[in-house]
């Protein structure tokens, strides 16, 4: 009669255990981790300096000196013929390096989002909706998400950074206008949340909805 009290007592406690262990905690599917993330905030289409001429890039300089060689070659040989026809290729040359600066627009701001994901899984991975999220670094209060989708196969073992460069900001407390990264980022904290994983077998991953949401 005692060991059959003691086998009981024994039971009760083991199930007892088992009800307090805490459940895996809902995150990232298994095998799947976001290992490092970060934005940047870059100036595009800023080569024009607004008090002088066109910034040329390294090619178009190159281009730019061999046809003045050519042209100094040609008078030191005295063929006037031929310095005019470098000076008319020199002016289409020109005039191409010109059209190329006004093509690239405007200068402004865009924000590059970028996120760095390892498969330790078994499954090969063939796309991923993400979230970048971001908070007051004070309050934790969400401050903005932005929303993406990267397809590209990421094979089992393997890691890979995906990126997208859009002109929207963090949040609503970083300016697209003006460069002060610096304060910016001081009142920003955030992170990457994965969404969806879709596996190239076809099945997917989704984390359950909050307790609220039905």
């Amino acid at each position: 009669m005692k060991v059959l009290c003691a086998l009981l007592l024994l039971t009760s406690y083991m199930i007892c255990a088992q009800a307090q262990s805490p459940a895996p905690a809902a995150g990232n599917p298994p095998g799947v981790s976001v290992i490092k993330f970060s934005w940047s905030k870059d100036r595009i289409n800023w080569e024009r300096d607004p008090f002088g001429g066109t910034v040329e890039s390294g090619d178009e300089m190159r281009l730019r000196s061999r046809g003045e060689k050519r042209i100094e070659d040609a008078k030191s040989r005295g063929d006037k013929a031929e310095v005019e026809r470098l000076k008319r290729e020199a002016g289409t040359d020109a005039a191409i390096i010109a059209h190329r600066h006004r093509d690239r627009g405007p200068a402004r701001y865009v924000f590059t989002y970028k996120a760095s994901v390892r498969n330790d899984g078994t499954l090969a991975i063939k796309s991923i909706d993400w979230d970048y999220v971001f908070y007051d670094a004070a309050t934790r209060e969400e401050l903005g998400r932005h929303q993406f989708t990267s397809e590209g196969k990421l094979n089992a073992g393997k890691s890979r950074e995906f990126t997208f460069t859009i002109p929207t900001p963090p949040s609503r407390t970083v300016s697209a206008e003006t460069l002060d990264s610096r304060k910016e980022r001081a009142s920003l904290d955030g992170r990457v949340v994965l969404m969806r994983v879709v596996y190239a077998d076809g099945t997917i991953w989704q984390p359950p909805p909050p307790p609220n949401v039905r």
